[in-house]
């Protein structure tokens, strides 16, 4: 059903990463046969418009964060502009954009993390849900995949729900469809891939690094400027994460001079320093490839 819906081969969607997953990503994931979306991130116009000219030729979909584009609402007209196959909406209140997005043509994904969220996205009449549970790298909510997947299940009727969190291996995706998923949505088992937009650096640690050395935290939003309130991040232990997790008021407290640190940091790749959102399931990741053939490893 997935695949008629969405017009792909293999019931895998590339998850919009902002900062990683980029035009040539999604395009080598739809080529593979799966759907690879863009990762509008926090917003740039001229980021999306390189992106899209990098993926040209290619059926690809785009992936935005709700809060932030509801305080730039003319970036979803760019993105429907280059017409996207599907655009996915994260955290925060998709009823705003969902009319506009199904006028397009686009099929509307709407990621949930907790069934309160999932009845609100319901309301926006979404072709597709993500249930997304807290193994998953970067932002999530509070509730593990296991669990969380058949109860969203139970609650979508007739729409198809994609498995997000923890999956990076051909087992995940057998798990998750034994668990009721109609396909899997993957993020960072793609972070470590030839098309991605992860720095060298960070690519090379998150193929060294255990899920055991992933953290949910807030303390790169801090530094950041970034509101997300309570919701968390999952990323690589770092040093920076040693100096400032659960210490967030110090933090803000020293923030002009942090921030110029960490920004530097940045600048040099220094990822003692610097964010790397990564999943739990970076044990199951033992080498950079191309993403094609980390479709053809997850999916038969």
């Amino acid at each position: 059903m997935i695949g008629k819906l969405l017009g792909i081969e293999k019931p895998l969607v590339l998850a919009p990463m902002g900062f990683v997953s980029g035009g040539a990503l999604a395009a080598a994931v739809s080529r593979a046969g799966g759907l690879g979306l863009i990762g509008a991130g926090y917003g740039d116009a001229d980021w999306i418009r390189q992106e899209f000219k990098r993926a040209e030729g290619a059926r690809v979909g785009i992936g935005f964060i709700t809060w932030s584009l509801a305080k730039r609402p003319e970036l979803l007209d760019l993105a429907l502009s280059y017409k996207p196959c599907a655009v996915m909406l994260s955290f925060g209140d998709p009823r705003p954009f969902a009319e506009k997005v199904r006028r397009s043509g686009a099929k509307l994904i709407c990621q949930v993390q907790s069934l309160a969220i999932t009845r609100q996205a319901l309301e926006a009449k979404p072709d597709v849900l993500v249930a997304q549970g807290t193994e998953a790298g970067g932002h999530g909510g509070e509730r593990s995949l296991f669990a969380l997947l058949p109860a969203v299940k139970d609650v979508a009727g007739q729409v198809p729900v994609l498995a997000a969190g923890g999956i990076a291996d051909r087992r995940g995706y057998e798990a998750a469809i034994a668990l009721g998923a109609d396909g899997v949505l993957v993020g960072t088992r793609f972070s470590a891939s030839d098309e991605a937009l992860t720095a060298p650096q960070a690519k090379k640690r998150i193929v060294e690094a255990s899920g055991d050395a992933t953290v949910r935290t807030t303390v790169f939003d801090v530094v950041r400027d970034f509101d997300w309130g309570a919701i968390t991040g999952r990323a690589l232990r770092n040093g920076f994460i040693s100096r400032w997790h659960g210490k967030e008021a110090a933090l803000k407290e020293h923030i002009e001079t942090e921030r110029k640190a960490y920004n530097a940091a940045v600048e040099r790749r220094d990822f003692d320093t610097a964010l790397i959102f990564a999943g739990e399931a970076v044990d199951l990741i033992d080498s950079v490839l191309p993403a094609a053939e980390i479709v053809r490893r997850i999916v038969h």
